[in-house]
């Protein structure tokens, strides 16, 4: 493929990548997300949907490019979608931090404004001990955590001059954990959601099938390793 294909697509992943968040913004400033019956539950979920979409589209280049050889170029936006999982993750962290958990930001704004920083960390301080007890009390804020804090580690590894100074072996053991993530993505959105409430199978199902064809593969490429090559008869 072109080099001008390949930035035509990239540029294409990143459009598609940020259309979710350009809605999202026109869904709030049209005042239509304020006619929703809880907001901040709203965008919440709609941002931890997003992430787990965007790390499985990630994590589902890989066998779709060892089925059909001929799509080997889509490694090339591996790391761009996986980036964005994280960015999503951390949109959805921040939900949690600056909305869910009363961080006033518009008093921080305004103390900003009127050339008092401090007024930042001043609603840090009042927030901050709410959220070290719901962390402590809530399972699936922990394992939620966990999970953003796996992403956050890739996304800071995911440049290449650090994989060169990690080594191949070593980079791509710890770009392993990506799957941990997901499952602790989906084990958080199951403890989320009330108990009798079945909404998160589907990403569940999804999560199995792109395990599954892992597996498949490493068995596989364990099998014809371990297979012995048959060797002609020499003629005598």
């Amino acid at each position: 493929m072109s080099k001008r294909a390949i930035i035509f697509l990239k540029v294409l992943t990143h459009l598609l990548c940020l259309a979710p968040l350009a809605w999202l913004w026109h869904f709030y400033t049209s005042g239509a997300l304020a006619l929703n019956a809880d907001p901040v539950n709203y965008i919440t979920h709609y941002t931890g949907d997003l992430t787990l979409y965007t790390l499985f589209a990630s994590l589902a280049i890989t066998p779709i490019r060892r089925l059909a050889t001929s799509l080997g170029f889509l490694i090339r936006f591996r790391r761009l979608i996986g980036l964005y999982a994280f960015f999503y993750a951390t949109l959805h962290l921040a939900t949690y931090i600056f909305l869910f958990s009363g961080y006033d930001i518009t008093t921080a704004l305004a103390g900003l404004h009127a050339g008092h920083p401090s007024a930042l960390v001043t609603q840090w301080k009042l927030i901050w001990p709410g959220m070290v007890e719901d962390v402590l009390k809530r399972r699936f804020i922990q394992v939620g955590l966990f999970a953003w804090l796996l992403l956050f580690a890739l996304a800071c590894t995911s440049p290449a001059f650090i994989m060169r100074a990690m080594g191949g072996k070593n980079w791509q053991r710890l770009h392993r954990l990506v799957y941990l993530a997901a499952i602790a993505g989906v084990v958080h959105f199951w403890w989320l959601v009330k108990k009798g409430n079945n909404a998160p199978w589907k990403v569940t199902a999804v999560l199995f099938i792109l395990l599954l064809a892992r597996v498949a593969y490493t068995a596989m490429k364990r099998l014809k390793k371990t297979t012995p090559i048959p060797t002609r008869p020499t003629s005598v």
